[in-house]
Formats: C-alpha cells, sequence, structure tokens
C-alpha cells in the first residue's frame, strides 16, 4: 500500500458530503468493496455498509471468529472555513497531514481499514463495517445489531492517538458513555406577591438539583485503567413571568457512565413532585478480552517507534452498542484528542499509514517482534 494510495482513498471519502444525508458516502464505500476486494458486500435498510472476507483456510468443525473493522461515514456539520466557494467540501494537504471535515472523525481511518481488508490475507473471518448515524448516538450500529451484527472482535477505528504521549497511537480498552437526563419539578401556580399560596416548582427543583450534587460519580477500574464518570447538571428551564410562581421547572443533567456503574440519579425523586426520566443513554465499553487487547497493543508497538499504552478514551463511541451485544471491543484509530469537530480538523497522514500496517496485522495474525 502506497502513501499516495490512503491520500487518495481519504481525500475521495472525505470530499462527499455526509452530514445531511450519508447515501453517496455509502455508495462509495460499497462500490469500492465490490470493486477492490472479494467480499461480500451488503448495504442493509438502515445505510450501513458491511463486507465479508473469509479466511483462505476455513475451520472444518466450527465456524471461525470474527474480526471486524468498524468505523462510520457520517460527519458533523462543516464549518464555513471547510467549505470552498462553490459549497463543497474542502480538503487540503499540507505539513503532512490533510485537513477538512472528516479527516479525523473519522474518513482517514476508514480509509485505511478499507485499504487494509483489501490487501489482509485473513487469518480468520474479516468484516468491514462502516455504520451511518454516529454522529446522532449510534443509530446504525443498533439497526445493525438489532438485525444480527455480532462479531467476535471488533476494532473501532475511532482516535486513539495521543492519549499517553503525543504522536501515538494508543489501545483504548474503555470509554466512558453518556446518560442524559432531565428531572422535572411540577408544582402550583400563583400570584409573586402572595409565595406562600402556591408550591414554587424552581424550589423543588433546586432540592432535586442538591440532591444530584450529593451524588458520587461513578468509578471502575478496566484492565488496570481507572475509569472516573461525572455528573454536571448543565440546563435549568422555568418560570413564565417574573410576578408568576412557577408550576414547571425542568433541569437537564449530562451524567458520563462506566462501564458496569451509573449514579443514583433516581434519588431526586425523593423531592416531592419531581420526576427524573432519561433522554438518551449511549453506553459505555470495556474489553472483557485481555488477550485480544494485548494483541492489538503489539501490533501497535510494532508499527511505530513510540511505547503505546493500553488507555481510557473520555467519549462513547459505537464501540459501546458493541460490546453491549458481547462483542469485545478496542478503539484504535489516528484521530488526536481535540481534532474532531472543529473548523480546523485534520489527521497525520503517517498515522494513517501506522493504522493501515496494524490493521492489516491484526487481520492477518501476524505475530509481532
Amino acid at each position: 500500500m502506497s502513501r499516495e494510495a490512503i491520500v487518495s482513498l481519504t481525500r475521495s471519502l472525505v470530499a462527499i458530503p455526509s452530514h445531511d444525508d450519508e447515501t453517496a458516502a455509502g455508495d462509495f464505500i460499497a462500490r469500492w468493496l465490490r470493486e477492490e476486494t472479494d467480499a461480500t458486500v451488503r448495504r442493509d435498510d438502515a445505510g450501513n455498509v458491511i463486507a465479508r472476507r473469509q479466511p483462505a483456510a476455513a475451520a472444518t468443525t466450527t465456524a471461525p471468529p470474527t474480526l471486524a473493522l468498524v468505523g462510520h461515514h457520517d460527519v458533523v456539520p462543516p464549518a464555513d472555513e471547510q467549505l470552498d466557494a462553490d459549497g463543497n467540501y474542502h480538503i487540503d494537504h499540507r505539513d503532512g497531514r490533510l485537513y477538512g471535515r472528516g479527516t479525523a472523525d473519522m474518513k482517514g481511518a476508514l480509509a485505511a481499514a478499507l485499504l487494509a481488508v483489501r490487501d489482509a490475507d485473513p487469518a480468520t473471518e474479516l468484516v468491514f463495517a462502516s455504520f451511518v448515524g454516529e454522529e446522532q448516538g449510534g443509530i446504525g450500529a443498533q439497526a445493525a445489531i438489532d438485525e444480527g451484527f455480532a462479531p467476535d472482535t471488533a476494532i473501532v477505528t475511532e482516535g486513539s492517538t495521543g492519549y499517553s504521549a503525543d504522536g501515538v497511537t494508543d489501545v483504548a480498552v474503555a470509554h466512558k458513555g453518556r446518560r442524559g437526563s432531565t428531572l422535572t419539578a411540577s408544582g402550583t401556580a400563583g400570584h409573586a406577591s402572595r409565595p406562600d399560596d402556591a408550591d414554587n416548582a424552581i424550589y423543588r427543583a433546586c432540592d432535586a438539583v442538591d440532591v444530584v450534587r450529593g451524588l458520587d460519580a461513578p468509578e471502575t477500574t478496566v484492565l488496570g485503567n481507572e475509569l472516573s464518570g461525572s455528573i454536571a447538571v448543565t440546563e435549568i428551564d422555568g418560570g413564565s413571568a417574573w410576578n408568576v410562581i412557577p408550576d414547571r421547572c425542568t433541569v437537564t443533567i449530562d451524567e458520563r457512565t462506566v462501564p458496569g456503574e451509573r449514579a443514583d440519579l433516581a434519588a431526586a425523586e425523593s423531592i416531592a413532585g419531581v420526576e427524573w426520566t432519561v433522554d438518551q443513554d449511549l453506553p459505555p465499553m470495556a474489553c472483557e478480552d485481555p488477550a485480544f487487547a494485548n494483541r492489538v497493543l503489539a501490533a501497535a508497538d510494532a508499527v511505530q517507534p513510540g511505547e503505546p499504552q493500553q488507555v481510557v478514551k473520555p467519549h462513547a463511541t459505537d464501540a459501546g452498542w458493541l460490546a453491549n451485544a458481547d462483542t469485545d471491543c478496542v478503539v484504535c484509530g489516528a484521530a488526536e484528542p481535540g481534532e474532531a469537530h472543529t473548523a480546523t480538523e485534520s489527521v497525520s497522514i503517517d498515522v494513517l499509514e501506522r493504522c493501515y500496517e496494524l490493521y492489516r496485522r491484526i487481520a492477518t495474525g501476524e505475530q509481532s517482534e
């Protein structure tokens, strides 16, 4: 695989707008796989692209375990700086990096995975999956899982570069989830001149917030790595006029969850008139297979001069949905902290080449020295 190949494929993927509609990007990926590989390729009803390559020597008694390389081809909306004069996605190549919406999150790593699927002589069933709707809470991953997508192991190609040290591509063995929820406080409206005749919903909401502030954030350890969650009240909305006691107030809570642990947010319902509801629950991820995590770490070590580590990520990815469906996952990819979703988003071409070689090694079962 040449450097020009990964640059060209990344540029082609990034040039296809996929923030409002992922169809064209999915069409390109499916067509490329059919033209460049011997994989069996399908599009599901959600728009996901899933391809499978069988090992040269299939097991004779039981089906071989599966390894999946997983990404997504949707992106967040581009900034004005990421569009050219005609409104098309602008891609810039300078200083050994590719700049543009989706270069880091995550079409660069997607290109590396596609090329690895093409070039590998797989030791096991090799699956490539590019999901839609990752930026909308993993709707593509959930749809695929509902239809039976269940690889034994998966490398989710979200960013893991620069966690232990600048420029080092690490292996994330866990990440936090996100549970977004709402406290709704109900009271009785009244005139502000007679506050004792009403039940102030804002006061009830404040009492519930005090309960939330007293809760301990969840904590756990995954393969020797400590992972701490968090709880934060991020919005409050109540009241209709300066002289009206409000009968309703809502409070938004952002909780970063960890595998196997949740804060007891339902305790806020101990306040009269307060109801707690969950609006979104993106699952955390923990790799349950140390041998798989160590194998990916050994491959990462073999393809770079730095010393990669097993690390944890602070935010959710599609790996959480897969892990929740009993796939052993790690996250390993080119993006660095602070690159995704920015107006100056970029990815290192050297690191894309590194990820390609890492994915190819794992797929072929090469032993690292």
